[in-house]
């Protein structure tokens, strides 16, 4: 594999007739396999989707969990995407990394251990920044987040970030980024759900012209 992991993520799934993708996280990952799996068959693609997601779950708490791990054990996927609670990676240095960097450690190991490439999604910040600050905003948390889930992926030894942040920070930007909120301003609408979906795609097969 490239020494480059999206690269190399890259040039493995293209050679792939049909993906097989899991998702682990909560509930920001409810509506992703299904957009996903609408934005590759929009694309002619065959893909196989599972999920271990459940409301308001850390990494740490999967890292621990029988049903997570013997999903990860199962050598039934190509690609496993981890995805952490929405606060962690956007806290201070120290703090991420002692909540994140250890769970994430453990599963990224049991994906390639058991024959998957583990994928990271960098989630958004909230429409207001993350609660437990003040004058906290998207933008701040966003680059927080950017920070954290590079530093997590360096940390477990190479993983590719899908960045999907960055693509919502672009609809921000445009002042098309209301649509993708939900009233709570944070969780994703359908619109947010499609835009998480394309960014996977973007990232999963970069050269598809799209």
């Amino acid at each position: 594999m490239s020494k480059d992991p999206r690269k190399g993520l890259s040039e493995k799934v293209v050679s792939f007739k049909k993906l097989r993708i899991l998702f682990v996280g909560n509930s920001y990952s409810f509506g992703v396999p299904n957009a996903f799996a609408r934005t590759m068959a929009a694309n002619g693609r065959r893909v196989k989707i599972g999920n271990s997601t459940f409301g308001g779950w850390t990494l740490a708490q999967h890292s621990k969990f029988d049903g997570t791990l013997k999903k990860l054990r199962s050598r039934e996927w190509d690609v496993i995407v981890f995805q952490e609670h929405s606060l962690i990676p956007a806290r201070l240095p120290k703090k991420r990394e002692a909540e994140m960097f250890p769970p994430l450690r453990i599963l990224v190991t049991e994906a390639r251990n058991h024959g998957a490439v583990p994928v990271l999604y960098q989630t958004w910040g909230r429409r207001d920044g993350a609660s437990e600050l003040k004058n906290d905003t998207f933008f701040a948390m966003t680059a927080r987040l950017r920070q954290g889930y590079q530093a997590a992926a360096k940390n477990a030894g190479g993983v590719t970030v899908v960045p999907v942040g960055a693509a919502w920070e672009r609809e921000m930007m445009a002042g098309r980024g209301a649509v993708l909120f939900n009233e709570d301003g944070s969780h994703p609408t359908a619109a947010g759900d499609a835009l998480t979906a394309e960014t996977f795609y973007q990232t999963l097969y970069p050269t598809s012209g799209r």
